[in-house]
């Protein structure tokens, strides 16, 4: 038998059976299930293997080592294996975890797939010697699956391309912001425009869209910078954060940031809802703003991040007294906001921590797709702080809405055309862009060549581990370092 020329990796699943953190909101603790899934998958991988003749990373990173993963996350929900549209939740039955091609019919799409949401930071910013916050921040999540000397690095430019664009299927990304205080951003909207330069550089074509990050608590100044980021930028959305600075879309604050919006002509408004930070008032983070502001600036679009999912809040059918997502749809029903309105539901991280669940996924996607309509749904991945985005995107193709809660809860079919929509041609018709114009790859090699000081990477794998905090424990010294509280 031939000698393997590398080192099996440690067991680690193409998708996580545990929902992790992007820092925002405290995980669940792995406890038994997950234990058990984690084992399951364990034994699973270990007999195809033998029998198959293969070695651990070739399987996993194959698409019957995805099928195991989602197999099992269909074993830890209670939902009957190879569901389907009959039993909802993923739809990969047994047979598919041994052969790959078989695996492929569910998971491998041809989907224009379009991320509204993609992060990563400036390793050499000066936030590094300013930002105690995001100092910590960064040093808390688990780095492992990167070997960079510096683990901040491992959130740079370079690793942001390899991850999103390399090791995942997405065409066209939108790189996003996190709030900070003045001069401490670790990423502003400069370094934005340059990686995005670097990304047309490389693929010759259009493949980022940037955000122009807006406080406008902060009065009249940081309103006048939005001239400068549309001028000088290019910038094509706006993005805010109600919670940080306690203010609303519907107050004095918000209307006096939309009305600039406005007059600027940059009219898509992304707003953070859901998933409190840290350290800030949660009261802020609820969407009770988005229906009347929406009303009152119907010539805006609203694109609502997370959809203001609550990771306390168990999904079920719409509830008119229920938290989470429930109250997007309901400030939106009480303004007249419907299916073809200027609202849409963004996924990122929601997704992310519903697919390990898969009843109550199907619940969440299918009020959002009852209440807003399958155009305005827009897919998101808050990558790269989960890694790469492939297997949010390998699980999301593979999964379906029951027959049965369908009937009971009027909840539309999730048919391929309606995932085509979610996955990238919703978000193309927001920003104006052709789904169909032609977009060349960026390859490893190049981008190897372009980050001049790293030799090509002789283990190149086709997708990240997904990271963040995984545990409760984790998630609290992570805050405890923060001096935060939640």
């Amino acid at each position: 038998m031939p000698r393997k020329s590398l080192i099996d990796p440690p067991l680690v699943s193409p998708i996580p059976f545990t929902a992790g953190s992007n820092g925002e909101f405290v995980p669940d603790e792995p406890g038994a299930a997950q234990a058990r899934a984690e084992a399951r998958f364990r034994d699973l991988v270990d007999v195809r293997c033998r029998r198959l003749g293969v070695s651990r990373r070739a399987f996993l990173d194959s698409a019957a080592g995805t099928a195991t993963a989602l197999l099992v996350l269909q074993e830890l929900g209670g939902c009957r294996p190879g569901g389907g549209p009959t039993g909802g939740g993923y739809v990969l039955d047994e047979p598919s975890t041994w052969d790959s091609a078989r695996a492929c019919e569910a998971i491998a799409g041809g989907q224009f797939v379009f991320d509204v949401q993609t992060h990563h930071v400036d390793a050499r910013g000066a936030w590094r010697d300013t930002d105690e916050r995001w100092q910590h921040f960064m040093a808390s999540l688990p780095t492992e699956w990167c070997h960079a000397s510096d683990e901040v690095e491992c959130f740079d430019r370079e690793h942001y391309i390899r991850e999103i664009f390399v090791n995942s299927d997405t065409h066209v990304a939108v790189l996003s912001n996190v709030p900070a205080e003045p001069g401490q951003h670790p990423l502003d909207t400069a370094e934005q425009a340059a990686t995005r330069a670097v990304i047309e550089q490389l693929s010759h074509s259009e493949r980022l869209v940037i955000h122009g990050l807006v406080h406008p608590e902060r009065g009249e100044q940081a309103l006048e910078r939005m001239q400068q980021q549309k001028e000088v930028h290019r910038i094509a959305a706006w993005k805010v954060y109600t919670l940080w600075g306690d203010w609303r879309l519907d107050d004095d604050t918000g209307r006096a940031f939309l009305d600039r919006a406005r007059q600027l002509d940059v009219k898509i408004v992304c707003a953070h809802k859901g998933l409190p930070l840290f350290d800030t008032d949660p009261a802020f983070a609820r969407p009770d703003d988005v229906g009347p502001a929406a009303k009152a600036y119907p010539d805006l679009k609203f694109l609502v991040y997370h959809s203001a999912y609550d990771t306390g809040v168990t999904e079920g059918p719409y509830d008119p007294e229920g938290a989470g997502i429930d109250r997007l749809i309901r400030t939106c029903m009480e303004h007249g906001i419907g299916p073809d309105g200027n609202v849409w539901a963004e996924l990122g991280a929601t997704w992310r921590h519903l697919m390990s669940r898969p009843v109550a996924a199907q619940h969440a996607i299918g009020k959002l797709l009852k209440y807003f309509g399958p155009e305005r749904i827009l897919w998101g991945t808050d990558s790269i702080w989960f890694g790469s985005p492939q297997g949010q995107l390998d699980a999301f193709r593979a999964f379906t809405i029951s027959e049965e809660l369908q009937e009971k809860h009027g909840y539309p079919p999730l048919t391929e055309d309606v995932k085509a929509k979610i996955l990238g041609l919703n978000a193309a018709a927001v920003y104006g862009i052709d789904p169909a114009a032609q977009r060349c790859a960026i390859e490893a090699d190049a981008l190897a060549q372009h980050k001049q000081r790293v030799a090509a990477e002789p283990r190149l794998r086709r997708r990240a581990p997904a990271f963040g905090p995984q545990t409760r424990q984790q998630f609290l010294a992570m805050i405890r370092e923060l001096g935060g509280s939640h």
